[in-house]
């Protein structure tokens, strides 16, 4: 085959550093275009970018060429730097180091991404703690506890 054809949607979850509620109205409603537009720019397909005040969940079509690892490391380096200009009073804006990235598949797309346009609502009600640890669980991906909140 001449081409490569892939079908790659991934839910991407990862919080601002100590889980600060860094992520005020004002501020998503630039930033989460913007990182979308960085998703672009890497020739990825931002389907939606959300999330509270204490963390971003995204859903992406990526392409052949990019790795998940290397799509956050631009992502929120690019993203913290833009805070930072844009927001000058969020000196200390910056993202966790580490990230949490579940398959999708096609068939599931408009429900994943009612449940991240949903995550004000749903954050009413459970943690982001919680929420991370039932992804972690339904995924079977093994953790250690005391790995995930430093």
């Amino acid at each position: 085959m001449p081409h490569s054809l892939v079908s790659l949607l991934v839910h991407i979850i990862f919080s601002t550093k100590n889980r600060m509620p860094d992520l005020s109205p004002e501020l998503a409603d630039r930033l989460f275009p913007y990182m979308g537009g960085i998703v672009r720019e890497r020739k990825g397909i931002p389907l939606i970018v959300n999330g509270p005040v204490d963390h971003v969940h995204l859903l992406v079509s990526l392409p052949a060429t990019e790795s998940i690892a290397d799509l956050l490391r631009v992502v929120k380096t690019n993203s913290s730097r833009w805070v930072h200009e844009q927001f000058p009073a969020q000196e200390k804006f910056a993202w966790q180091a580490g990230y949490g990235a579940f398959t999708v598949s096609g068939s599931r797309t408009a429900d994943v991404t009612a449940y991240i346009a949903a995550q004000q609502e749903h954050h009413r009600r459970v943690s982001f703690q919680e929420e991370f640890l039932i992804f972690l669980r339904k995924s079977g991906i093994a953790y250690d506890a005391r790995d995930l909140w430093g």
